[in-house]
């Protein structure tokens, strides 16, 4: 799948320093090797600033509008840099592997101000005729999260332990999810809408002052 997807975009060499002004340097004759990705989501109610290095602009990503595209980075260099939310200030070193999809978490963690989660992916679950989901759990307070269509008794994932991820393809259909915690419906079901076949859709589970809350995105790539 992660072949796939590299053949549909332009691969960069690109470092955390480049994610702010989104310029991407390619290979001269393609990638060596798969390609790595990574997001961003800001969980807090503050606006979060990924910062590369010192003078350099931030990559800001609103409250309102809380889950990045995925960036493709170069897997032979540690992508670093700083979380910034509400003047609270996170170190970010991460090594990512060549074909991983990975996503940051800044989720609010009392008076510390956030503290960031790292959820890893290696999707192979391609499938051109299916939709594909997936669901993360990085709040503690539902620690066996499942998610069911609404309405129905049929979980799509089932018992998701806390900071992990699982993926399934489902029919391209018009969907609504309903968060499980402890064997109770948790908050008002979410509408994915239509989905339609051969995209990558996620809906992640983070805290918030007013309890479990549910995201949703879909897995696009920055161009």
């Amino acid at each position: 799948m992660i072949k796939l997807l590299a053949a549909c975009v332009a691969v960069p060499a690109l470092s955390i320093s480049a994610l702010a002004s989104a310029e991407v340097a390619l290979y001269p004759t393609g990638p060596s090797e798969d390609a790595a990705f990574v997001r961003f989501v800001n969980a807090s109610a503050a606006p979060l600033d990924v910062i590369a290095q010192a003078g350099q602009p931030p990559m800001r990503v609103e409250a309102a509008q809380p889950v990045s595209l995925f960036f493709p980075v170069d897997a032979k260099t540690p992508v670093k840099g700083s979380l910034v939310s509400a003047e609270k200030k996170l170190a970010m070193d991460l090594k990512i592997e060549p074909g991983e999809f990975v996503t940051v978490f800044a989720v609010p963690d009392g008076a510390k101000g956030i503290k960031q989660v790292v959820v890893r992916e290696q999707p192979d679950d391609f499938n051109g005729l299916k939709a594909s989901v997936a669901f993360f759990n990085v709040d503690a307070s539902c620690a066996d999260a499942s998610l069911r269509p609404a309405g129905r008794t049929a979980d799509l994932f089932k018992a998701l332990p806390v900071e992990s991820q699982q993926r399934r393809s489902i029919n391209p259909v018009n969907l609504s999810v309903q968060l499980v915690c402890a064997n109770a419906n948790v908050g008002a079901p979410l509408d994915l809408g239509d989905l339609k076949a051969g995209e990558r859709y996620s809906v992640l589970l983070v805290p918030s002052a007013s309890g479990p809350r549910l995201l949703n995105a879909t897995d696009t790539l920055s161009h």
